[in-house]
C-alpha cells in the first residue's frame, strides 16, 4: 500500500434484513429525537395495544360525572320527597291549629245558655248556698208567719247553733238514715214567735244532691216524736227548751236540704203534761211549719239565671 492512498476505516455493518433488503439508513448525528404528540407504543391500534392516555383520563372523567349527575338526580328525588313530607306534616299541624282555635273560639265566646245548662247552673247555685251564704242569710233574723187567725206575725232569731255532724243532732231513728244516705252537714238556729210563746228549733240537712233527698226522706220515720234535737241559748226565752219540751216534730224537702222543725212551749211544758186537743188546735205547730216552711223556700229559691254564657250579653 502506497502512502499517498488513504487507509480505508473499518464500518460496522447493520444486521442483514431478513429476505436480502437493502441496509437500515443511518441514524442522523446528534442522537435521537422524540416525536411529537402523544406517546404511542410500537403496535399500531389494529395490532390490540394499550389505549392512549388521554382516551383512558376522559373515560374515567366521563364515569365520575355521570356518577356525579346519579348523585344529584337522587338527592334532589329524596330532597323533594323530604319537602313533600314536611309540607304535608305543616300544612296538617296548621289545619289541626285553626280547628282549635276555632273551637276555643266558639268554646269562649258569649252564646245563649240552652235548657240543661240553666237547669244545671240552677241546681248548682242552690246546692252551694249553705256554704256560700252566711248563717243569718240561711237563717234570717226575722221571719214572716200567719197565725190562725191570718195575721202577719214575726218570728225572732235567738242564736245559731254551730255546725255539727248530721247523726249527733238528731233522734236515734232519724241518725241510722242520715248516716245511710251520707248527710253532710247540719245546720240549726232558735226562734221564737212574736209574743215569745212558742220556741221553734229549725235544722238544716244538707245531702249530696235532689236525688239524694228524696230518697232520703223516703226512708225517715213517719212519728212527729223523732227529729231534729232542740237547740236552747241560756238566758233566753228559750232556756228551758230541751227534748222534753218538744210537742210536734216535722220536715220538709226544697233542693238538696232536709229542712227538720221541732217546736215546744217557752214555759217548759212537757209533751206529756199538754192535752193532745191543744196540741192538735194550737197555734204553736202552724207556726213553726211557716217558720221552716220559709227557709225552705229560701234556700231553695230559682236563682237570677244569666241569659248567656259570659253574662246577659250574647
Amino acid at each position: 500500500m502506497s502512502p499517498e492512498e488513504p487507509r480505508a476505516r473499518p464500518v460496522t455493518p447493520w444486521p442483514a434484513r431478513a429476505g436480502g433488503a437493502r441496509g437500515a439508513p443511518r441514524l442522523p448525528t446528534g442522537g435521537l429525537r422524540p416525536r411529537s404528540g402523544p406517546f404511542r407504543s410500537e403496535a399500531g391500534p389494529a395490532g390490540g395495544g394499550a389505549r392512549s392516555w388521554s382516551g383512558s383520563r376522559a373515560r374515567a372523567a366521563g364515569l365520575r360525572a355521570a356518577r356525579d349527575r346519579e348523585e344529584l338526580e337522587r338527592g334532589i328525588r329524596f330532597r323533594s320527597l323530604f319537602l313533600l313530607i314536611m309540607g304535608t306534616i305543616l300544612a296538617i299541624a296548621a289545619i289541626n291549629v285553626l280547628l282549635g282555635s276555632v273551637g276555643v273560639l266558639q268554646e269562649t265566646r258569649s252564646r245563649p245558655l240552652t235548657v240543661a245548662e240553666r237547669a244545671r247552673y240552677a241546681e248548682q247555685d242552690v246546692a252551694r248556698r249553705w256554704q256560700a251564704w252566711r248563717a243569718d242569710a240561711v237563717f234570717p233574723a226575722q221571719v214572716e208567719y200567719l197565725g190562725l187567725s191570718r195575721v202577719r206575725q214575726f218570728a225572732r232569731r235567738v242564736g245559731i247553733a254551730p255546725e255539727a255532724r248530721c247523726p249527733s243532732v238528731v233522734d236515734a231513728p232519724v241518725a241510722s238514715v242520715l248516716r245511710e244516705h251520707g248527710c253532710r252537714t247540719m245546720l240549726r238556729a232558735t226562734y221564737v214567735d212574736q209574743t215569745s210563746t212558742f220556741v221553734v228549733t229549725v235544722g238544716v240537712a244538707v245531702l249530696a244532691d235532689e236525688e239524694k233527698r228524696v230518697d232520703t226522706a223516703a226512708d225517715l220515720p213517719v212519728d212527729d216524736r223523732v227529729g231534729v234535737r232542740p237547740v236552747a241559748f241560756p238566758g233566753t226565752a228559750t232556756d228551758r227548751f230541751g227534748a222534753a219540751q218538744r210537742q210536734r216534730t216535722g220536715w220538709t224537702g226544697a233542693g238538696p236540704y232536709i229542712v227538720f222543725s221541732t217546736a215546744g212551749y217557752a214555759d217548759g211544758r212537757t209533751r206529756a203534761a199538754v192535752p193532745p186537743e191543744e196540741i192538735t188546735h194550737s197555734e204553736l205547730w202552724p207556726t213553726a211549719q211557716s217558720i221552716a216552711g220559709h227557709i225552705a223556700r229560701g234556700l231553695a229559691a230559682p236563682p237570677d239565671i244569666p241569659r248567656c254564657t259570659q253574662g246577659n250579653v250574647c
